[in-house]
């Protein structure tokens, strides 16, 4: 196994391990060759989790993705025709993109490209960072073989953002806004010549072309990460966020919330946590009025589904709070049954908005003490008291272990005493 196969392997949990494996079945099965690009090597290279998995392939991406959808159960979130792309949503809360290996050509600023099949080596030229143009081999031949034509790599490591090429922004100018997310949620130096480049198109107004949902997409990406307040300020300060609303900038960019919400984010919920999105997305909108609201909201694009948890978003917090204080609560059992289900949405905005001691002692106890004391119940304790993995009485046991644990006093600590000491006189042994 080459070294970056071991790394690759120590970066992905179990669901997103079986999306690679089926992946490289299909794509050996197609004779295609497929590569792992994109923000997974990035996240991978610079020791973070993988959040995305993106596949590039030589041909046919939309075939192997939907062959990859259906062997796992997942489904096709959206496809892109033109470019030969597609995202799917996977089991195990797995995001995963497979497109082709491709050059795109373009005519104007953000214009509709001239696509064309390409080597792994040209795909990875065309695109918009060196950090994002590095690829590990998955093919049976070369398996574990690094692909780094624009040496992106050492740009990771010398935590340098540069472009790969003078057209980046030209091509597509939405790829501004993705600058500013990566110099600060990932801490980078950005590169004089791609500053210039930067200055440049922002003095023509090329991005003035770019949708709003493109920049809310960017938002939508860093809203969770450390630093992202800076990245907004960022926008702001160059007048980008007005894309999304006229009326989200300034003293309405909500700054001083936003830097609550992060450090509460960041120091109490466990690292790689699920959700959150909801609760900064209110976070963000909170010092403007109803109008203004739906128009920032709007440019999210929520689906439909996500629309139906925003509206029922601020109710579902005042009732967690209410009975977070109830005095009803008060073994840590109960904290855990209650919190154990709740989405993190909703214990980000009590956090935030809660004034009540009682409630963040609750929360905090609820990260801190049980979850992890939950987590110690195995699944060979539970097989041991009879529990069949699948059944309810699994699950039965499973909650009834939990709640035993977390309710059992803590064991005294019995402190011997100190012997006491032999004191020495005149050369003679005695007790003192």
């Amino acid at each position: 196994m080459s070294d970056y196969l071991f790394m690759l392997d120590s970066h992905l949990n179990a669901a997103q391990n079986r999306a690679l494996m089926e992946v490289q079945h299909l794509a050996t099965a197609a004779s295609m060759n497929v590569w792992l690009t994109g923000g997974a090597m990035r996240d991978m290279l610079r020791g973070a989790p993988i959040r995305d998995l993106d596949f590039t392939v030589e041909r046919d991406a939309v075939k192997i993705g939907k062959a990859l959808a259906l062997a796992l159960g997942g489904e096709v979130v959206c496809e892109d025709p033109l470019k030969r792309w597609v995202e799917l949503k996977l089991p195990g809360n797995v995001t995963a993109s497979v497109g082709n290996a491709r050059t795109e050509k373009y005519s104007k600023p953000g214009g509709k490209p001239q696509i064309a099949p390409a080597t792994i080596h040209a795909d990875l030229a065309r695109r918009d960072f060196t950090m994002n143009a590095i690829a590990l081999s998955l093919n049976r031949g070369s398996r574990g073989l690094l692909v780094d034509p624009c040496n992106g790599q050492a740009d990771l490591v010398s935590k340098e953002l540069r472009t790969t090429n003078p057209y980046a922004f030209f091509d597509d100018p939405s790829r501004v806004f993705r600058l500013f997310r990566f110099q600060h949620v990932f801490g980078l130096t950005v590169m004089p010549r791609t500053l210039s480049q930067l200055e440049n198109v922002l003095l023509e107004n090329h991005h003035a072309s770019v949708p709003a949902s493109a920049l809310a997409l960017e938002v939508r990406a860093g809203a969770l990460d450390a630093n992202a307040v800076a990245f907004l300020e960022a926008l702001d300060s160059h007048e980008l966020l007005k894309s999304i609303s006229p009326s989200l900038t300034g003293a309405k960019l909500n700054s001083a919330g936003l830097t609550k919400f992060e450090r509460l984010a960041h120091s109490i919920l466990p690292s790689g946590y699920e959700g959150g999105w909801f609760a900064f997305l209110s976070v963000l909108v909170e010092k403007l009025n109803l109008r203004e609201r739906t128009e920032v909201v709007r440019a999210f694009e929520l689906t439909p589904a996500e629309s139906a948890v925003w509206k029922k978003l601020d109710a579902q917090v005042t009732k967690l709070e209410t009975a977070l204080k109830s005095p009803r609560i008060h073994r840590p059992s109960q904290v855990w049954e209650l919190l154990s289900v709740v989405p993190s949405d909703e214990v980000l905005l009590v956090l935030y908005r809660s004034g009540a001691r009682v409630v963040q002692d609750r929360i905090r106890a609820y990260y801190e003490k049980y979850l992890p004391l939950a987590q110690e119940i195995t699944e060979e304790q539970v097989i041991e008291a009879g529990g069949k993995p699948g059944t309810p009485k699994f699950d039965k046991i499973w909650r009834t272990l939990t709640i035993t644990r977390l309710n059992a006093r803590p064991r005294k600590i019995e402190i011997e005493p100190e012997p006491t000491p032999i004191a020495t006189v005149g050369g003679v042994r005695g007790r003192g």
